[in-house]
């Protein structure tokens, strides 16, 4: 229960960081680099703080562990800001999330694993329910350069989370991550350009940074050692499902029947995967 709950309140966080991104870029004026650069030094920030308040050693910041995190991390934060200049936020998380889907499952098949029958149906089931959710409808066009961005944003977060697994200590290595991150992310938002940065904007962007992403990555590295490479990939499929819900909620985005038949197939396969044994 106290695993089911850890999940639980990270995937809630992965999707209101998702909210905060759309309040920030869309209706607060933010350029998509100049709000990750100010995501991730928030983030780094929180975590920091966390790290000299606790007993024990500081974590190794520039190491080749740590550097084989930041990487993938920094690769997902560029390529997500970026695809959403062109791509609609259902389709982007169509994407992102099949794509993570499909990498994960992938390796857990080159590890050798066996993955129950019960796990295969369950992630079946979920990814149907992504695709009803989020498939454009009518005569919807997808942009090459944001959906290319986005796939390679997609397989990134995939290697963050398969990275995770191994984590012995998941604040500190979540802090360092997001400290090597903020640089490459910060060079970034300079090559093209820093734009206008209102205070409603930044502030949104410090809340995404500390709160929902920087500690909701280091829940998710707490929780990744406990969960089998599968299960960890089909949980995130909830993540789009919660976030439409609560753009429904927080930003009066219409809930139609296509979302609840949607959101009860995510998680529903999620619940079949959860019952088939490692």
């Amino acid at each position: 229960m106290k695993l089911f709950a850890l999940v639980a309140l990270t995937m809630c966080a992965f999707a209101a960081n998702s909210i905060l991104n759309r309040i920030g870029v869309a209706l607060q004026g933010m350029e998509p680099m100049d709000f990750a650069t100010v995501r991730t030094g928030a983030g780094a920030a929180m975590l920091w703080v966390l790290v000299m308040m606790r007993k024990g050693p500081r974590p190794a910041v520039l190491s080749a562990k740590r550097i084989a995190g930041a990487a993938p991390l920094t690769v997902y934060m560029i390529g997500f800001s970026w695809a959403y200049i062109t791509l609609d936020a259902g389709l982007g998380a169509l994407i992102l999330f099949g794509v993570l889907q499909i990498v994960v499952f992938s390796w857990a098949v080159i590890e050798g694993g066996r993955i129950p029958l019960l796990r295969w149906i369950g992630a079946g089931i979920a990814l149907l329910g992504l695709c009803v959710l989020l498939w454009p409808s009518g005569d919807a066009k997808v942009p090459v350069g944001g959906a290319i961005s986005m796939t390679i944003a997609g397989a990134a977060w995939a290697v963050y989370t398969l990275l995770g697994r191994a984590e012995a200590d998941p604040l500190g290595a979540t802090a360092s991550n997001f400290l090597l991150c903020l640089p490459l992310v910060a060079l970034v938002m300079v090559w093209v350009g820093i734009g206008e940065m209102p205070a409603s904007g930044i502030v949104t962007a410090i809340i995404a940074g500390a709160l929902t992403s920087g500690l909701g990555y280091a829940l998710w590295y707490r929780a990744l050692p406990a969960l089998p490479t599968t299960v960890a990939g089909i949980a995130q499929l909830s993540v789009p499902v919660i976030a439409v819900a609560a753009g429904g909620v927080f930003l009066s985005e219409p809930l139609s029947l296509r979302l609840v038949v949607a959101g009860g197939l995510v998680l529903g396969g999620i619940a079949v995967s959860l019952t088939a044994r490692r």
